[in-house]
């Protein structure tokens, strides 16, 4: 569940994929895999995954104690190996974080 606050205790980054209707299944299982595995990581602290209803777009809102543990997690060895390029994964998709 996201931790909203006024104060910038929480880093929260808001990434959205762009995708073929009939890839939004398959872009959603991907991303719901990475939540997994970041969730497992120091300073995490939410997740939460949208899928549009037209079918084009999936949006990440993740939520990490500070910015060197979001870095830390996304350049993780086992991060990078399992997912080295996302945008790549499936023909049809991009990625872009706001």
């Amino acid at each position: 569940m996201p931790d909203i606050r006024p104060d910038k205790r929480i880093v929260t980054q808001i990434t959205t994929v762009k995708m073929r209707p009939d890839n939004q299944d398959d872009v959603l299982a991907l991303m719901k895999e990475r939540a997994k595995f970041m969730a497992g990581q120091p300073g995490f602290v939410s997740v939460s995954l949208h899928r549009s209803e037209d079918g084009t777009h999936v949006v990440n809102y993740l939520q990490w104690t500070d910015k060197e543990r979001l870095a830390a997690a996304h350049h993780s060895p086992e991060f990078r190996k399992k997912w080295p390029k996302f945008g790549g994964a499936r023909a049809g998709c991009r990625a872009g974080a706001l």
